[in-house]
């Protein structure tokens, strides 16, 4: 028997394609979930300065299934999630908020669209309309464009949580914010506190336009 004859052909495995970079939103949204999941996972990893071996152990998995997981080949259950999570220091929830806010969304609201709504102003000739649609479990954000005119005697006085920015498109105010008042001119920028109570002290054009964002904190 010839040497060549007795030697064991050794079979290499298949070259892996390689996991598509978190950076890259176009490629991750077009990943399975598993596979979405392992590619988290692997950052979270690397960014722990945490080997296989390491997290595999943390997590109480085998190094070759914590392998096949990362690399999307196996769907590990949400008890092994729990603890590989817990492991790299993120919750169950941080883990597939990440999954799912890689893809991106867009909403575009035509003007035909856009809700007039009712809020404390409009009892006082005021018009809001409502921008965007949050369509979140929890309200992140309310953006409206409002208008006022002279004709109201009185303004309103407003009291909420979070965060409110105004951007001036037409027409001068004042605008009330506790003890204070800010002359608010088109162009200008205007960012507050929600919970002290605010509103127009006093309109010195006609017409007033303006943007009003209220950001709710999380």
């Amino acid at each position: 028997m010839s040497k060549e004859k007795g030697l064991r052909k050794i079979r290499r495995p298949a070259a892996r394609k390689p996991t598509p970079d978190l950076a890259d939103n176009r490629d991750f949204a077009n990943l399975p979930l598993e596979s979405r999941i392992g590619a988290v996972i692997k950052r979270r990893r690397a960014e722990a300065n945490l080997t296989l071996a390491d997290l595999s152990a943390g997590a109480g998995l085998s190094s070759a299934m914590l392998s096949r997981i990362e690399n999307g080949m196996a769907m590990a259950s949400l008890d092994a999630l729990e603890r590989l999570c817990a492991a790299v220091g993120i919750g169950l929830g941080d883990l597939f908020k990440e999954t799912d806010t890689q893809r991106g969304s867009a909403q575009l609201v035509k003007r035909a669209e856009q809700m007039e709504v009712v809020r404390v102003g409009t009892k006082f000739g005021h018009t809001y309309r409502l921008l965007a649609y949050d369509r979140g479990p929890r309200k992140l954000f309310e953006p409206f464009f409002i208008e006022m005119d002279k004709k109201s005697e009185s303004y309103p006085r407003f009291a909420h949580p979070g965060t409110e920015f105004i951007y001036m498109l037409q027409g001068r105010m004042e605008y009330r914010f506790g003890d204070r008042t800010y002359l608010v001119e088109p162009g200008d920028a205007f960012t507050f506190s929600g919970d002290v109570v605010h509103g127009p002290e006093k309109l010195l054009d006609d017409r007033i336009r303006f943007l009003a964002i209220i950001f709710y904190n999380t």
